[in-house]
Order: structure tokens, then C-alpha cells, then sequence
């Protein structure tokens, strides 16, 4: 199919990749971005791109991919509690300036024969295109005017966050919590050049109020940065910081919006990254996001008889990509929202639960990348030597370690059948949405004198880990032993659980699919 016009909202990474591969498609197409903002003008600090997402810019068009990773500067990751640091030794991430990453998409797209209109704002109903890509953000202007036809969500979360930056370069990317005498801050911050980092900081509510960062927040001009929290942060994160300062850029505290519309076209019209859909930072950046949105809309136009065919197969075709995406984000949102509560933890086990957040990694796939680490937090799970960890089918290893709690004693991780009915044990069905909710705290109050909590409830995957993020709950707010019943399907699903202290006990149904044969697992010395 082509197409005479196409016309570009937003003059973001997205729309500036979107137009590139659409004029790629057929040079005889006019493509044109309109960005209301005039040139070189822009806000935010570093932009990282995954491996994964790497992959997928270089097979969509190779040269603007290396364009990038020309001006783009890779790192390693690490997380720093309490003085101790768990590093991950493989440099597969990219971090690039926005600035640069705009400056490098906008050559991209006139090397391409894009035209680009800035500095004047333009709506859907002044343009004669025959397709109009909407790539005009969080706050897209169009989506807000079709509310009828998209049908849009915004939900926001709990948590408050900053972005600033810091004139030098961290040896690598780091999660680093601090906590002051109002409560305790997260840093997510990375390097992205040479002499500049990112810092995205975060906090509850709670201990945002307590700072006074209401007051300051609320005092800050919307082009103005929050000078009152920048300071304060700054001496918090001195360590990290190594004393250089940290600057801002219209920085504020903000909470999380969560974007989703029920449908991503109407007409003509298209939607594309932040406009159509977010996820949480701690997942992937919006950048990631609309650029492989824009490889899909170019792919089902290039293989469609005609637009209405193309946006509709666009949005078939992304949509579960997406939707999965934004359920994993919406776990690790409420991970990190609640992370001071797993500054108990040994940094390597830490390091574990981070990566198995939110059911995207499995503890033997991230013993593949990182198994001396890995091994480092198994053995502090087990509370055994490193030496007697293994390299190999772990989960099976994680599952038959003991475990004691009280006066129970197990010889392994199953709880044995008999347990469930045992006076002692509150047996709960868990069908809810979220573990965060109301209706996860009255559970959580109801069963704060139990003794042993026995979860079960639906068996699809997504159950099973809201139903293991409640358990973490009930481990960290009572003393009850917190038996997690599982379909054996999730086995790797509870074994991260298991290692990363968010459950005691498994019960798989299907005792002869699981390797482990619960009946002869000896039962606790006291029940």
C-alpha cells in the first residue's frame, strides 16, 4: 500500500523514527513531523536501551541503529545496600543523551527526505494527510480530543518520583536506596555520556510529606525545578554522587501515569508511544516502547491492501506485546514502591528478587548471565557456602533446601499435604487483582495472629503472582509460615519466590509431575 501523506505529531524519538521508516517504506510518500516545540529545545536527561531492544532497531534499519550506538555510551549495572554492592559484568546496555538521541533521529530523518516543521502547534483537524501517526506523548493533545474514539484509561501510582542528572559519569548503573531521618529514597541512575548521569529518585508518600517536598512541590513553578528537594537529595546521595551536584530540568516530584486506550485508531488516525500506552520506567523506557511501535505500523502498512487493514493489524499485532509488557510493569511499579522493605536482605539476594520482580526473568535463566552472583544469593538463601550451590537445575536445588520457622522443621521447601488441614492453618483462596488493594490489607490485617497461611486460588500464571506478591506481604507484616499452592506449570515462578524470601513453602497439586515426592518429605517436628 502507498500512502501520498503521511503527517507526524510530535517531534519525539517515536515520531522521528516512525516518519524515517515510513519514508524508507516508499520515497515517493511526503512525510512530515510537526513538533509544537521550537528546534533544540527539549527536556529529560539519559535514554537506556536494552539488549532486546537493540536487536530490533538494528533489524529494522541498520543505519540509523548505528548512528545511535555511535553517540551512545554502554555500561554495567549494579545495586548498593548497606555498603554492599552485587555487579552485573556484562556491558549489553545502552544509555544516549536525549538530546543526542533527537539530534541523531532528526539527521536520520531528513537523510531519509522527511520534512520537519517545528515551533508552531498543529492538531489533527489542520492536517490533509492520508495517515496522521499521533506520537504527541503522555499528554497527546489528540487522544485528549478523541477520548470518544480511543476510549483512554489513566491510572496513577501510589509511589513519587523525580528525574535530574549529575555532571559526571557513574562507574556504572546503580539502584542505591538512602534512607534519611524522613524515610528512605531509591535511586535508579545510570551514565550516559562521558560526564553525565541520570538519577531518577524515588519515595513514598509518606516520607515525601515528612521532607516537606508537598510544600516545595506545590511552590515550584512548572518551569522551574524543585530546588528545595534537589538539595536535600543531594546531600542524601552525597556518596553516590561522589560530592558533584545534581542538576534539574523542569525536574519535579511527579507520580506514574499508566496510559491505555481501548482502541489505538480511529479513521486515519493512529496513536504511537506514550500517546497510546506506558509502562513503568523501572520496565523500559517510553522511547523503547514508541520506537517498536513504529517498526510494527511500518510492517502491517507495508503488508496491507489499505489503511484501515494496516491500523487495525498494527494494533493486533503490538497490542499483547504491549499488553504483556504493561502487566509486568505494573508488578515491578509496586516492587519498587515497596522495596525498603527488602533492605533486609543480602545485596545478592536482592539482586535476585529485582531480576525475578515480575515473573520476566526466571532464577535459572539469570544464573546463565550472572552465576557468580547468582550462586552468592542462593547461598545466602540456603544459609550454606558457596562451594555448595550448584551451576545447574537450580530450581530443583532452590526447592529441597530446608527450611525452619518457630518450631516447624521441613526437610525441604514442600509443605506436606496434612499441613493444610492442620487447626493451625488459615487456608485462603486469593482472587484479586492486585496485592497492593484494599481488599490484599484486610487479609493482610485479618491474618496478622495466624500461625501458618496456606494461599491457593486460580491457577493461570498471573494469579500466581499476584498471589506470591501477597504472600511477600504476609512474610514481611506477620510470623505465620506462608505456604504458596501453585499449578506445577509455575514451578520456576516459586522457586524465584522461595529464593527471593517472598514465600517459606510450595504445594504443587500434581506431586508426581514435580520431581519431588511431598509424601516422602518429613512433615514439621510440631504442628
Amino acid at each position: 500500500m502507498n500512502l501520498e501523506r503521511v503527517a507526524v505529531l510530535g517531534g519525539g524519538p517515536g515520531g522521528l523514527y516512525a516518519a524515517r521508516l515510513l519514508k524508507l517504506s516508499n520515497l515517493a510518500t511526503d512525510v512530515v513531523v510537526y513538533e509544537q516545540s521550537p528546534p533544540d529545545q527539549t527536556f529529560g536527561f539519559g535514554v537506556g536501551l536494552a539488549s532486546k531492544t537493540q536487536r530490533n532497531l538494528r533489524e529494522a534499519d541498520a543505519a540509523s541503529f548505528e548512528a545511535i550506538v555511535a553517540a551512545s555510551h554502554s555500561h554495567e549495572m549494579a545495586m548498593q545496600v548497606g555498603g554492599r554492592s552485587a555487579q552485573l559484568d556484562h556491558r549489553d546496555v545502552l544509555s544516549i543523551a536525549r538530546t543526542t538521541l533527537l539530534d541523531v533521529l532528526q539527521q536520520q530523518a531528513e537523510d531519509a527526505g522527511v520534512r520537519i516543521s517545528a515551533g508552531a502547534r498543529r492538531d489533527v483537524e489542520d492536517l490533509d494527510a492520508a495517515l496522521i501517526v499521533a506520537a504527541d506523548g503522555i499528554n497527546s493533545t489528540t487522544r485528549t480530543r478523541m477520548a470518544t474514539a480511543f476510549n483512554p484509561r489513566i491510572d496513577t501510582g501510589a509511589g513519587l518520583y523525580l528525574w535530574c542528572g549529575t555532571n559526571f559519569a557513574l562507574p556504572t548503573a546503580i539502584f542505591t536506596p538512602v534512607t534519611t531521618e524522613h524515610g528512605t529514597f531509591v535511586a535508579h541512575a545510570y551514565p550516559y555520556t562521558d560526564d553525565r548521569s541520570t538519577f531518577l529518585i524515588e519515595t513514598d508518600e509518606d516520607t515525601w510529606r515528612r521532607a516537606g517536598f508537598d510544600i516545595s512541590t506545590e511552590q515550584t513553578r512548572p518551569q522551574d525545578s524543585d530546588e528545595t528537594s534537589l538539595r536535600y537529595l543531594q546531600e542524601a546521595f552525597a556518596d553516590t554522587l561522589q560530592h558533584h551536584r545534581l542538576i534539574g530540568n523542569r525536574t519535579r516530584w511527579m507520580r506514574f501515569r499508566t496510559v491505555s486506550n481501548e482502541s489505538w485508531h480511529t479513521g486515519n488516525v493512529v496513536l504511537l508511544g506514550d500517546a497510546a500506552h506506558t509502562a513503568h520506567y523501572s520496565i523500559g523506557s517510553g522511547t523503547k516502547l514508541a520506537m517498536e511501535d513504529a517498526i510494527v505500523l511500518r510492517h502491517a502498512i507495508e503488508s496491507s491492501a489499505n489503511l484501515g487493514d494496516a491500523l487495525t493489524k498494527y494494533e493486533q499485532v503490538r497490542r499483547p506485546a504491549v499488553d504483556h509488557l504493561q502487566e509486568i510493569a505494573q508488578r515491578s511499579e509496586l516492587w519498587w514502591e515497596s522495596f525498603p522493605q527488602r533492605m533486609h536482605l543480602p545485596v545478592e539476594q536482592l539482586m535476585i528478587a529485582y531480576m525475578t520482580r515480575a515473573g520476566k526473568v526466571s532464577v535459572s535463566r539469570f544464573l546463565e548471565s550472572a552465576p557468580t552472583l547468582v550462586r552468592q544469593g542462593l547461598a545466602s538463601y540456603a544459609d550454606v557456602t558457596l562451594d555448595a550451590v550448584p551451576e545447574s537445575d537450580i530450581d530443583d536445588w532452590i526447592i529441597v533446601q530446608p527450611f525452619a520457622r518457630n518450631d516447624y522443621r521441613f526437610d525441604d521447601r514442600i509443605a506436606p499435604a496434612e499441613l493444610r488441614n492442620a487447626s493451625t492453618t488459615v487456608p485462603l483462596r486469593i482472587d484479586i487483582e492486585s496485592a497492593w488493594g484494599p481488599h490484599a490489607e484486610a487479609i493482610i490485617k485479618k491474618t496478622a495472629d495466624a500461625r501458618t497461611l496456606w494461599l491457593t486460588g486460580p491457577t493461570d500464571r498471573s494469579s500466581v503472582l499476584t498471589r506470591l506478591d501477597l504472600a511477600e506481604r504476609l512474610v514481611q507484616h506477620t510470623n505465620a509460615v506462608v505456604v504458596v499452592e501453585a499449578p506445577i506449570s509455575c514451578r520456576s515462578d516459586i522457586a524465584a519466590g522461595l529464593a527471593s524470601s517472598r514465600m517459606h513453602l510450595a504445594f504443587f497439586p500434581e506431586p508426581a509431575a514435580s520431581g519431588i515426592n511431598p509424601e516422602a518429605s518429613r512433615s514439621a517436628a510440631s504442628v
